[in-house]
């Protein structure tokens, strides 16, 4: 038992200073900043901004439908704080141009929308505007904070335009992403997962071993028992020896004998 008692302390030990990390790691995303640059392709018109005055509640226009993909990318996955692309289409399907004006997003816990993980960039448009039965395409680029704990989160997009000087937006994207982690092969969750998963295995292989010789000692002690009876029957004979209880003994033997 003082052997199992030691392992668990140590695997205890071992585990402390992956589990300081992360929450080192966490409060570090409280106090940095969780926007990277977003970069507009073959465009002059997007202009990047960090600001939310367009971060407003708005309704969407009739006859304006929106679509998104993941180019190369339909398991949705995002790496941990690098770029990740999605492209959204904008179809104008009413009787007055559309003038686009911006592109955001938002990252949320998947059970509740309310619980705001992280705000992405803002990418906005000078000058895109898109004619009566046409359609466009924009890139968006954006990249969720390096910090952020892989699994599944919900990405949430709008696409921001007017129509006839008022403000539109509409949802281009509500679903699922998975956030994996950048790099290595080895996550500090996998080495932990690792180091615990061997950890137990030694503790298993301890335990086995400590049964094993707790049956080899009482095997042990039980053919001692069996070594002490027959060395009593011998003295018990020598001690008989001589009388006579001993030659009736005797007698019988060779009675049968016969």
């Amino acid at each position: 038992m003082m052997n199992l008692r030691v392992l668990f302390l140590a695997l205890l030990l071992l585990a402390s200073p992956l589990l300081q990390v992360a929450r080192c790691q966490s409060d570090a995303e409280d106090h940095s900043s969780l926007v990277d640059d977003v970069v507009g392709e073959n465009s002059d018109d997007a202009v990047e901004e960090d600001d939310h005055d367009l971060d407003i509640n708005l309704s969407s226009f009739p006859g304006v439908e929106t679509v998104c993909v993941f180019p190369k990318n339909s398991a949705k996955l995002v790496p941990a704080g690098e770029e990740t692309e999605l492209l959204v289409g904008l179809k104008n399907e009413g009787k007055t141009s559309v003038g686009v004006m911006g592109i955001r997003a938002s990252v949320h816990l998947p059970y509740d929308h309310k619980l705001l993980v992280q705000n992405l960039t803002m990418l906005r448009f000078n000058n895109a505007s898109i004619p009566t039965s046409l359609q466009a395409t924009f890139p968006y680029i954006f990249a969720v904070s390096q910090y952020l704990q892989p699994g599944a989160f919900d990405l949430v997009g709008y696409i921001i335009y007017d129509v006839e000087g008022k403000p539109y937006q509409s949802v281009f994207y509500n679903g699922t992403i998975e956030v994996v982690e950048s790099g290595g092969l080895l996550s500090g969750e996998s080495v932990f997962l690792i180091t615990l998963g061997i950890g137990l295995l030694l503790l298993l292989g301890l335990w086995a071993y400590s049964q094993v010789q707790r049956l080899t000692k009482k095997t042990k002690k039980v053919s001692k028992v069996e070594v002490g009876t027959r060395s009593t029957d011998a003295s018990l004979d020598e001690w008989l020896e001589g009388t006579t209880l001993s030659k009736t003994l005797s007698g019988k033997s060779k009675n049968k004998k016969n």
